[in-house]
Formats: C-alpha cells, sequence, structure tokens
C-alpha cells in the first residue's frame, strides 16, 4: 500500500478545504563539504545494516484507516496554551521561545498538519540524494523513472505545493521507504526524518506515526530533538545564531534566521505579558 494513499484515506474523514501552508524552511544542501558540515550539526546518523522494509502501512492500516469510527481524543487537535506551557515549564524556557521557532518553520497560522493525518512536509532532493545511494537506489536511474521526485512540486498537476510535496515523497517512498522518510522534514518545526533517534522514538515507524498523530506530538518530539542535540541551552538562553546554526544549518546567517528568530520571540514576549 503506498503512503500517499494511505494518508489521504485519512484526510478523507477531515478538513474537506484546509488552508495552504506557506513551504517550510527547511535547510537546502548544495555541495558535499557542507554536506559533511551537516553531518556534524545535525547529528545524522547511518545505520547501514537497517532492511529497508520499515513500511508505515503497518500502523496505518489500525491506527489511521478507522473510516467514519471517531478518532481518539486529541488526534490531529491544535496546540493549546496549556500545550506550550507545559513543555516550556518542562524545558526551562519562555512559550515565546517555542513560539517564535514555530513561527518561522510553519508560518504564522502555526499548522503542523496539511490535512488531517498527513503533517506539512517538505521533501529534500539534497537530503534524500544523500540517504538514497547509501540503500542502494541509483539517482541516475531513478531521475529518469520518477522525474516527479527530482522536479520542484507541481502545484498545477496536484494542487498545491504540500499535495506536490507528497507526490515526490510517495514516488521516494516506493522506491525505498526509509531513505524517503529520512529525506523530508516533518511537521510544524520541520524535524528531519534522519533525526528520529534523537526525537526519542524506538524507530522511524514510531517518529512518522507520532508526527502524523497530533500537534502536540510534534511539540514533545521537538523538546526531546532540542535536547538530544544539544541546542536547548543555546534556546533557554537566547543565542539565537547559535540556536540557528544548529537548527537550520550552517547558512542560517545568510538566511537571517537568527534574526527573523529573534524579532519573532520579541513579538511573542510582548503578547504574553
Amino acid at each position: 500500500m503506498k503512503l500517499l494513499l494511505i494518508l489521504l484515506a485519512a484526510a478523507a474523514i477531515g478538513m474537506a478545504n484546509p488552508p495552504e501552508p506557506p513551504e517550510p524552511s527547511a535547510a537546502s544542501i548544495e555541495e558535499e563539504e557542507e554536506l559533511k558540515t551537516e553531518e556534524a550539526v545535525f547529528g545524522l546518523e547511518l545505520d547501514e545494516d537497517m532492511p529497508p522494509a520499515v513500511d508505515p502501512a503497518a500502523w496505518a492500516d489500525t491506527t489511521l484507516l478507522m473510516g467514519s469510527t471517531a478518532w481518539p481524543e486529541g488526534r490531529y487537535t491544535d496546540l493549546t496554551d496549556d500545550d506550550y506551557r507545559e513543555v516550556a515549564d518542562s524545558l526551562g524556557i519562555e512559550i515565546a521561545t517555542i513560539k517564535a521557532v514555530v513561527d518561522i518553520e510553519a508560518g504564522k497560522k502555526h499548522e503542523g498538519f496539511w490535512q488531517p493525518g498527513k503533517p506539512l512536509v517538505n521533501f529534500d532532493l539534497s537530503m534524500y540524494s544523500r540517504f538514497a545511494p547509501r540503500r542502494g537506489v541509483s539517482l541516475k536511474k531513478l531521475r529518469k523513472s520518477n522525474p516527479v521526485i527530482f522536479s520542484a512540486p507541481n502545484v498545477r498537476k496536484y494542487g498545491s505545493r504540500q499535495a506536490g510535496q507528497y507526490a515526490r515523497l510517495e514516488a521516494a517512498y516506493a522506491v525505498d521507504s526509509v531513505s524517503a522518510i529520512e529525506g523530508t522534514f516533518w511537521g510544524m518545526f520541520q524535524i528531519g526524518g534522519f533525526n528520529w533517534r534523537k526525537c526519542g522514538t524506538a524507530d522511524i515507524i514510531e517518529f512518522v506515526r507520532l508526527m502524523s498523530r497530533s500537534e502536540r506530538d510534534q511539540l514533545d518530539l521537538f523538546a526531546k530533538f532540542i535536547t538530544n542535540s544539544g541546542m536547548l541551552d543555546d534556546l533557554r538562553n537566547k543565542r539565537w545564531l547559535a540556536f540557528a546554526r544548529k537548527y537550520n544549518g550552517p547558512k542560517a546567517r545568510q538566511r537571517g534566521y537568527h534574526t527573523r528568530l529573534a524579532a519573532a520571540y520579541k513579538k511573542y514576549s510582548k503578547n504574553n505579558k
């Protein structure tokens, strides 16, 4: 069963005309040297012996495809002030700090889902191109057989950028599920799938399942990620550039990530007073 069909089935239960979020701000890697830097920054870990048969359909069949059955409480719900407060208190940071990150990664609407069961995704070709060959995928052959993977999201064909991103993810997933998931940035915090270990999940299946379940799950994954990746202290002490370089990559300064983060923090800090 293909990933896109699985998630589309879940989507039929929810929003008929969901809002189109802005394109996530995940970093794009262009050169080999920068890729090496990204490995150090993001703590990229590859398990060369991991079998390719990691199939989210195993959980989707029982968890997502529930027909007209009512969804369990909390599924796909928006984050509440209590959610932000609980996680911020547990991390020892301000709510405004978390909201500032969301503002940049998910946009001002602060939405973690495109449709019910379908979290925001950014299929990153540069990251996928790094992972796929290590899974035995020939990019040269793949470019000919699956051009959609290597093309920008086709809004005209698929109706929206997110639909186009899912088309790319689905095509890559059909070839090798692991590299497709690890080469994609997920949810309202745009966490790379390759960081599933640092998010504290048992395996890549659990990572996708939690990303697809609720915004609170996405927030909890973010909390574990920045804690396990050595970013929490920078965020707690508002060292915006230091955090930006670790979270967004070595080109964060050029992108102005740190200045936008500081400005967003200032805005939400005022709102919370």
